[in-house]
């Protein structure tokens, strides 16, 4: 573990610039001066998505109309598809400075507040993530596009990735396929009250149940009575059907979220829907440790917010998705979750969460699953950056824990290099009962770095051509399973709305 853990830290500080990292560690000083903020070039107003992420009043504009609740400020757009975006709609201050030495070539003037659209707060200190999780406000906005129909705000996102993985080693596989998600959302301001409604979907069902190769990955199953080993399983065709009610209050908001199809209060947000991990063509192993309760049949979550906490409880159905990848199963309030997430500054979002997950694996229906998790989110100078930890008691077994980070970094317009790294406790890689190495506890660690060139593709869309490379450190007993020195890597083109 230890070396795996050394491998994985200098990778990941090889990635931050200087001023990034001097932040992030505590008793170092850069004191680099920033370039004055280039002026930028008027070009035609884009629409763009997403009202809820939030940028640092140093750098305001004009005053905007006060806020009645944090949940609805806007912010700058992510500059990782090649060009520096202005705020969405609801925004009236600028977003992040550019990376230092970069030009902001294709800046857009800010857009005046739409009618009947709520303002945030005068600090914008967050985003909004998956589910009513909170991400770090420098994150910007999801790309895509946002326009007025009436009273209602729309916003459509969405990507599609091309990938070609090559799993080494005696247990790895090569295959070709598509990961794919659709985001709707409607926002309607009623005057002190907010109602969102929200919709995301996927055709990742279409590439088979038993889903693409990923060494070391474990959960769910192709055919109900087989674990899917070393191998991630699609996502469902219904990944959101929710909706959310913010109701103003003094300081903040109280707000009243949930569906057929959510996403509990437990964990970080999503890893699709982190600025860290965008251009991972892979999903992490440790996904069923972080985040696999983002698909959830049956949800509601009540919670109160501020700029900088919100405090929220979760009921929700504590197990998995199924095989049967097309529908929407029953769903049910069995199992619950609270968390509590802390958002200092526009660069920050830490989360702690607990959860009891009642019969989460459908092959183990006799075991629950208690759940703790605590995350750090950093974005500031062309970074985005996460460290997360998770506890997994199985009730009745083992305490399995994991470690993950992962970060992105964005040189310029064109170019952006990212890792993630994860150490892992697992006892699913042998399901055969008659197998040596059945419910053995091992530790296995990932290395997975590699690059994305983005460049303007066709309209409103953006376009992200990379590959990546990981490689693996695991004790010598499975090394007859595995390979000594199981290497992987994947090609990807991907596809997203907006710039």
């Amino acid at each position: 573990m230890t070396r795996s853990m050394l491998i994985a830290g200098f990778a990941l500080s090889a990635l931050l610039p200087a001023p990034a990292f001097a932040q992030m560690m505590p008793g170092m000083k850069m004191d680099m001066p920033m370039p004055a903020k280039p002026k930028a070039k008027p070009k035609p107003v884009v629409k763009h998505a997403h009202p809820a992420v939030h940028t640092p009043a140093a750098q305001a504009t004009p005053p905007s109309p006060p806020s009645s609740s944090p949940a609805q400020a806007g912010a700058q757009e992510r500059t990782t598809d090649g060009v520096a975006q202005p705020p969405p709609m609801t925004a009236s201050a600028p977003g992040p400075r550019p990376s230092p030495g970069k030009e902001n070539e294709d800046a857009t003037p800010a857009m005046p507040p739409m009618p009947g659209m709520a303002m945030g707060p005068a600090d914008h200190a967050y985003g909004e993530g998956s589910g009513t999780s909170r991400n770090p406000g420098n994150d910007g906005a999801m790309k895509g596009l946002h326009l007025a129909t009436g009273d209602w705000m729309v916003m459509l996102h969405g990507y599609a990735t091309s990938v070609y993985t090559n799993q080494g080693g005696p247990r790895g596989d090569s295959q070709a396929f598509v990961e794919s998600m659709a985001m709707l959302t409607g926002t309607r301001d009623f005057g002190g009250v907010r109602l969102q409604l929200r919709s995301m979907m996927s055709l990742e069902p279409a590439m088979g149940a038993k889903g693409y190769p990923n060494l070391f990955a474990t959960g769910e199953t192709a055919n109900g009575t087989t674990q899917l080993t070393d191998r991630q399983h699609p996502h469902d065709l219904f990944m959101e059907l929710a909706a959310r009610l913010d109701v103003d209050t003094a300081h903040g908001s109280l707000f009243l979220y949930g569906g057929p199809v959510a996403e509990p209060a437990l964990g970080p947000s999503a890893f699709m829907h982190r600025a860290s991990a965008q251009y991972q063509p892979l999903s992490p192993i440790t996904h069923h440790w972080f985040d696999s309760t983002h698909i959830s049949y049956g949800v509601v979550t009540a919670g109160y917010g501020t700029a900088r906490w919100q405090i929220e409880a979760s009921g929700f159905r504590g197990r998995e998705p199924d095989q049967y990848r097309w529908n929407i199963e029953q769903p049910g309030l069995d199992s619950w979750s609270v968390r509590a997430t802390w958002t200092p500054s526009p660069a920050w979002a830490v989360q702690v969460s607990h959860g009891w997950l009642k019969s989460p694996e459908q092959l183990e229906a006799f075991r629950n699953e208690a759940r703790t998790t605590a995350s750090v989110q950093y974005a500031a100078h062309g970074v985005s950056a996460l460290l997360a930890f998770s506890n997994k008691h199985k009730l009745p077994g083992r305490v399995l824990t994991a470690w993950l980070a992962e970060a992105n970094w964005d040189i310029d317009r064109h170019h952006t290099l990212f890792a993630r790294a994860e150490n892992v406790a697992n006892d699913e890689l042998f399901p055969n009962p008659l197998d040596p190495l059945h419910d053995r506890k091992v530790r296995v660690s990932k290395l997975e770095s590699g690059y994305a060139y983005r460049l303007r593709f066709v309209g409103p869309f953006a376009l992200a051509l990379g590959g990546a490379v990981g490689i693996y450190d695991k004790p010598a007993i499975l090394d007859a399973a595995y390979g000594r020195f199981p290497l992987s890597f994947s090609l990807f083109a991907k596809v997203s709305l907006g710039h």
